[in-house]
């Protein structure tokens, strides 16, 4: 099965990496869903939550207060003003 890589990152700490499923967010455009295979793509996220489901754990929700989110080769990456885990989703 085909897996993303994602790396979250917020201005002053480390937040999460691992494999996931998918990864959903809210852009300044409206909503991102991405799943492996995804084109290449670039987007600046407005605050809100973003969802992760893990390859191996429950989904979950990252509090974030904008940033971007860039997607290239089954590898995601998210730069955060700031983020905080938060719930199972």
């Amino acid at each position: 099965m085909a897996e993303l890589q994602v790396e979250i990152v917020a201005a002053d700490h480390f937040v999460w990496s691992g494999a996931a499923k998918l990864v959903k967010a809210r852009s300044v455009d409206g909503e991102i869903g991405v799943l492996p295979g995804h084109v290449p793509m670039l987007s600046v996220l407005a605050s809100g939550d973003l969802e992760i489901a893990p390859v191996s754990e429950a989904r979950f929700t990252v509090q974030i207060d904008g940033g971007f989110f860039s997607v290239d080769s089954d590898r995601v990456v998210i730069v955060a003003d700031n983020a905080v885990i938060g719930t199972a989703a």
